[in-house]
């Protein structure tokens, strides 16, 4: 029985050792991975020369079953507002004028944005947000292979300076970042899906957004994309009611 295991120990190790000196997949770095997606979403170039952008479409807020068009404008370095008019319940604003963010809702009427809400709202501002990923984050690692829905993608792991830390999956055949998760206090872990890609003015831009958490499901689909529109900054600014 001794010899029994002794033997059946040595097999073990001798299995553990041999996994052990495996070669591990190759995983691309980190910053390969992010030069790949500028390249995939038409170059840096391309990208910086965009100062504005307008898309229209519509939204449908699976969970409750609302749909209304929407529009959605940015404009750099760092400014958010996207107006919807959900049918049966009314209009949803929100806006980031660089400093301020905020939401207002037929139920709850205007708030102000802070904390972790606020955060990620600075960091979806940046009209060059995916040439700035690095910058954006204390720390980014490349944590391994999976899917994407369907799609074999790389995931890259972020640790923001304040919140918890976010998911990113790049398609590992294009380059483009085709998901995106991260943990919200209202809606648990919500997971974002880019899709439809096409190229506008250079830059493949999602036509179709997909989000989804444990409470609040949403579907974005665009219509029209427009760069270099002249925006005015008031557009962006809180409401005074």
């Amino acid at each position: 029985m001794k010899r029994f295991l002794s033997l059946s120990v040595l097999t073990l190790a001798l299995a553990a050792l041999s996994l052990a000196q495996q070669k591990a997949p190759d995983l691309p770095t980190l910053d390969q991975i992010l030069a790949k997606s500028i390249e995939a979403a038409g170059g840096q170039a391309a990208q910086e020369k965009i100062n504005s952008t307008l898309l229209k479409g519509a939204l449908e807020v699976v969970t409750y079953g609302l749909s209304g068009p929407m529009e959605l404008y940015t404009k750099a370095p760092n400014k958010l507002y996207m107006h919807t008019e959900l049918a049966n319940y009314g209009e949803v604003l929100q806006g980031f004028d660089g400093q301020t963010g905020w939401v207002k809702t037929p139920d709850a009427g205007l708030r102000e944005m802070s904390g972790a809400e606020l955060v990620r709202m600075k960091r979806n501002a940046d009209t060059h947000r995916y040439l700035h990923l690095k910058e954006q984050y204390a720390k980014m690692s490349v944590t391994g292979k999976g899917k994407a829905g369907a799609v074999d993608a790389y995931i890259v792991e972020a640790q923001p300076a304040e919140g918890d830390p976010e998911k990113f999956f790049f398609d590992a055949q294009t380059g483009l970042l085709v998901r995106t998760e991260y943990s919200d206090p209202q809606n648990g872990q919500v997971v974002v899906s880019l899709e439809d890609f096409k190229a506008v003015d250079g830059v493949m831009t999602p036509f179709t957004i997909r989000q989804e958490g444990s409470s609040l499901s949403l579907l974005m689909k665009f219509t029209e994309v427009r760069h270099n529109l002249d925006i005015d900054d008031a557009k962006f600014a809180k409401p005074a009611n």
